[in-house]
């Protein structure tokens, strides 16, 4: 639950009149009006003196609020406003990962790593092998391991410029946000293989030599004058 306080010095004897609303992006709406709450919060709050008491809290309910109240007395009519800002703190569901099963020396890669639902919003770090991958900060141990990636923890991105062998691995990512305990996906596998440029070269020649044997055929056929009407 979340309470939402609001005082005031208004003395016992005047009548008052007590409204609160919630401002956002697209206007000001009632959340409690002429004696009921209104929308989401109807049902799931209740009213401690001026305050507010929400049940059942979610993400929705983050926002700012805007206690407004009125009192009526003999010198006239006097309005004290305060306003409060609710953060809903939610923890990270599992990460959805991207790693590809396969890649070639030399080419980009990359591995990418997100989860929406935490708020605060997740960071991410990635593991090779059960290890926890360093950042590349161009000093200290992590200028020392010759890092050949770039891992950025605010977007769950693991960028490798040019792939090689010794990147070959499980990676996983693990997503938090200091609320609840970490997430992370399942582990994924990474093969990093050689261009096979003799492959490459058979299936070329191989090509060439049926194209070759399309071609004597058609020259056949012709001097045979098949193709004549």
């Amino acid at each position: 639950e979340a309470i939402l306080s609001c005082k005031h010095k208004f003395s016992k004897g005047m009548s008052l009149r007590i409204e609160w609303k919630k401002i956002q992006s697209q206007g000001v709406s009632f959340v409690y009006y002429n004696g009921e709450f209104t929308g989401d919060l109807r049902g799931r709050a209740e009213m401690l003196n001026t305050g507010i008491r929400i049940r059942n809290v979610t993400r929705k309910d983050s926002g700012t609020y805007r206690c407004e109240i009125s009192a009526k007395s003999e010198e006239g009519q006097r309005l004290g406003e305060a306003t409060i800002t609710l953060t809903v703190l939610v923890a990270p569901t599992t990460p959805v990962c991207e790693v590809p099963s396969s890649a070639m020396t030399g080419t980009v890669v990359e591995l990418s790593c997100k989860e929406t639902e935490g708020a605060p919003p997740s960071e991410y770090q990635w593991y090779k092998n059960g290890v926890a991958l360093l950042e590349k900060t161009g000093t200290g141990s992590a200028r020392a391991a010759n890092i050949t990636y770039t891992m950025n923890k605010k977007s769950g991105t693991l960028l490798f410029n040019t792939v090689t062998k010794n990147d070959s691995g499980e990676y996983f990512c693990e997503a938090s946000n200091g609320i609840g305990l970490p997430q992370k996906c399942s582990v994924k596998r990474m093969q990093v293989d050689d261009l096979n440029v003799s492959g490459i070269i058979a299936a070329v020649v191989f090509v060439a030599l049926v194209m070759a044997l399309c071609g004597l055929g058609v020259f056949y056929a012709q001097k045979k004058g098949y193709f004549t009407s």
